[in-house]
């Protein structure tokens, strides 16, 4: 069996139930298993890459997140990755969205993307994005159900590659 440094070192981001603990009291999340790396099996020009966001983003019309159950949403958004920013909306209130209002791509780099695609440094975008209110606070059901709930639908979209980014 490795001892704790030697899967550290393994890892994603060494270290990381131990700050989530530390940063959320209460919370308590133990992980006797890594995340691993795991190398892209082909050059980034030619994979296909989703993008999965906590920005809270979704089209416009459609449903909104439950943005003041005292415990989160545990759902998520399709987002279509050809869709312009005009047609998406911003459902979150636990940060500021006046930067996000005036340029989207500054939490969810969704014309972004679709340019490195176009300047053919990303092979192609999934046919959709997702994205959900980062404010959850039962680890257990973020990670039995919406965790996985992305995970399945991430690979459906059959991506080589997945780019997360918090909020």
């Amino acid at each position: 069996m490795e001892n704790s440094s030697e899967t550290d070192s393994k890892q994603l981001r060494p270290g990381l139930w131990q700050t989530v603990n530390e940063r959320y009291p209460g919370v308590m999340i133990t992980k006797t298993d890594f995340v691993p790396l795991t190398r892209l099996k082909k050059p980034l020009s030619e994979s296909r890459l989703t993008f999965v966001s906590t920005a809270g983003v979704q089209p416009k019309g459609t449903l909104p997140f439950d943005t003041v159950h005292p415990v989160g949403d545990y759902t998520f958004r399709r987002v279509p990755s050809n869709s312009k920013p005009s047609a998406l909306e911003i459902h979150q209130l636990k940060y500021p969205i006046i930067g996000a209002k005036r340029d989207l791509n500054v939490i969810f780099p969704i014309e972004r993307l679709q340019e490195l695609v176009n300047e053919k440094i990303i092979g192609e975008l999934t046919p959709n994005f997702f994205s959900f209110v980062g404010y959850n606070m039962d680890a257990e059901r973020l990670e039995q159900t919406l965790a996985e709930n992305i995970a399945y639908a991430v690979e459906a979209e059959k991506s080589d590659a997945c780019l997360l980014a918090p909020a």
